[in-house]
């Protein structure tokens, strides 16, 4: 009797602690609440200048969200837009990128076949009005927003032209803006096809699967480069269907796990594949990312293809959109994915910070070792580590100044300005007249012409001088000085090699739009030579994968 009785006791303490927890639990969130709206009613009423409280709240939002990690994100109604058209890619609009210029804005880049290529705009045209409003004085991100519309409504435009500096006025209508995205699709070598993938965005699949088909309709398709370099990623679906392009109908390619049960689940491939023998390289770098990650890592567990390149991002995690009322929206990550393996390849651990808030990598000793479908190791916690290893062409620093800074752009505009046909992309070579030409028009624009070299001896002149050294160090200093000091000339033509291949491709992208770009960019790729070495040896490639004979 008394051991029930204790029992009873017992049950009914166990209860009433549950039930004490999650009332605690509720009334700290409560009161956390309570304390927010005292907190801002407050400061609406007597701080010292008037503030704006939504945008306050939202503020705080973000600096809440951005404590998890960077991919917990709020969506007012106010970008709601724009994060449709992250996730679309599509958008109503004249297809066109534009940069500020003085006098108005400047078509940049127009998107070949959309209306403001048909209407004959290109790169270097300056919009002077938008409906019959001066852009003289009007902000980039305001005249994107008028220039974007419902598809179907029309636009005006007052435009200076490059060529001939005629001014026009011309009555565009906007259509839906959809950029590809197969970005290039075509052949290496006789035999290897070549597809370039930017983003996975909705219908991207169907994108590739096109490209695929086109490629194999020119019968000369026997091997395939796949390229997902700097591509950070999208639609996880789109992904799968990728992938099941290439394996067996229901294979498993990647699952979703988290804390709640329901953003648990198992991508397979629904479709029957178009090619399950065709030999595959798959090239990565450093920024391909989440979907990326999962077409390159997928396809390495199954043994299906060759990875090449540098070690990927490592985003593993998964975001879900959740509505939240008043048109606004939250990204909220909800699970991590697992690829076929069982590894995840997240690469920084954002559940346990440093005392200082900030996150690393997770560390050697957590990462653990996995196997492909033939056995071979692989590796979870830090992205997609490639099975060869081929880096990237650097460049000097002077060059990533160049290009920050817009020149190539800017030259290319003016080159193409001045003549109307070049040769073919895989062709085109500039002259030495012609990069003259680009010296003495860079030599005249303000750019850092520091090397890296420079900045390092001008830190080590500072510890020399701080360290009291300088009087004895002087005369080997000063010599090391004549010899890697060089005006912004000469610099031009010492690092003429990389800046006409980056000048080269930019010229292209002007007469051939973004093809003409990538395939001017493929004449000079180490990792893309790389990739169609191994594929034209099927040894290596076997051996790569795993494959007994």
């Amino acid at each position: 009797m008394n051991f029930l009785r204790n029992s009873i006791i017992t049950g009914v303490f166990v209860v009433l602690s549950v039930f004490s927890f999650a009332q605690s639990k509720d009334f700290k969130a409560v009161q956390s609440l309570e304390i927010f709206h005292s907190l801002l009613r407050e400061l609406s009423l007597f701080y010292v200048d008037s503030i704006e409280v939504e945008k306050l709240v939202t503020t705080g939002i973000g600096s809440m969200l951005e404590s998890l990690d960077p991919y917990t994100a709020y969506i007012p109604e106010e970008i709601a837009g724009d994060f449709d058209i992250m996730l679309t890619g599509q958008y109503g609009g004249m297809g066109a990128l534009i940069k500020k210029a003085p006098g108005g804005v400047v078509i940049s880049e127009p998107y070949k076949g959309f209306p403001a290529d048909k209407a004959g705009l290109v790169a270097g045209d300056k919009i002077l009005e938008i409906d019959g409003d001066a852009t003289a004085d009007m902000d980039l991100p305001t005249a994107s927003k008028r220039l974007k519309g419902a598809v179907g409504t029309t636009i005006t435009l007052k435009v200076e032209k490059l060529r001939g500096n005629d001014t026009l006025t011309l009555t565009l209508t906007r259509d839906r803006i959809r950029i590809a995205d197969v970005t290039y699709a075509g052949l290496l070598a006789d035999s290897i096809g070549y597809i370039r993938l930017s983003s996975f965005t909705k219908d991207g699949s169907r994108d590739f699967k096109n490209a695929f088909m086109a490629l194999q309709k020119t019968g000369a398709l026997k091997k395939l480069v796949i390229d997902l370099r700097s591509n950070s990623g999208g639609s996880l679906d789109e992904a799968v269907n990728i992938v099941g392009l290439f394996v067996p109908r229901n294979t498993e390619v990647v699952a979703s796990r988290g804390r709640i049960k329901q953003f648990d689940r198992v991508y397979k491939t629904k479709e029957l594949p178009l090619d399950t023998e065709i030999p595959i390289a798959v090239l990565v770098n450093n920024l391909s990312a989440s979907a990326a990650e999962i077409v390159a890592g997928s396809l390495q567990d199954l043994d299906r293809a060759v990875i090449i390149g540098s070690r990927t991002f490592g985003k593993g995690l998964v975001q879900t959109v959740r509505d939240l009322g008043y048109n606004a929206q939250l990204k909220i990550t909800t699970a991590k994915y697992y690829i076929p393996s069982g590894r995840c390849i997240q690469a920084i651990d954002y559940s346990h910070r440093n005392a200082d808030g900030s996150v690393g990598q997770i560390p050697d000793s957590l990462i653990r070792p996995f196997k492909t479908k033939n056995g071979r190791t692989v590796y979870d916690g830090g992205g997609i580590t490639p099975d060869i290893l081929s880096e990237p062409q650097s460049y000097a620093k002077i060059t990533y100044d160049i290009a920050a800074r817009d020149m190539l752009h800017d030259f290319s505009v003016r080159y193409f300005a001045g003549r109307p046909t070049i040769a073919a992309p895989e062709d085109f070579r500039l002259t030495d007249e012609e990069y003259n030409d680009f010296v003495q028009y860079a030599a005249g624009k303000p750019f850092d012409d520091r090397t890296t070299t420079e900045l390092l001896l001008a830190q080590l002149e500072a510890a020399i001088k701080a360290e009291h050294l300088y009087d004895t160090a002087k005369a080997e200093l000063d010599t090391l000085h004549a010899k890697i000091s060089h005006d912004k000339r000469s610099k031009l033509l010492l690092f003429r090699p990389e800046l006409q291949q980056l000048l080269e491709n930019e010229i292209c992208a002007r007469y051939y739009y973004d093809e003409g770009r990538f395939r001017s960019m493929l004449r000079h790729d180490n990792q893309a030579e790389a990739a169609v070495n191994l594929l034209n040896d099927p040894e290596a490639y076997k051996r790569e994968l795993g494959i007994k004979n």
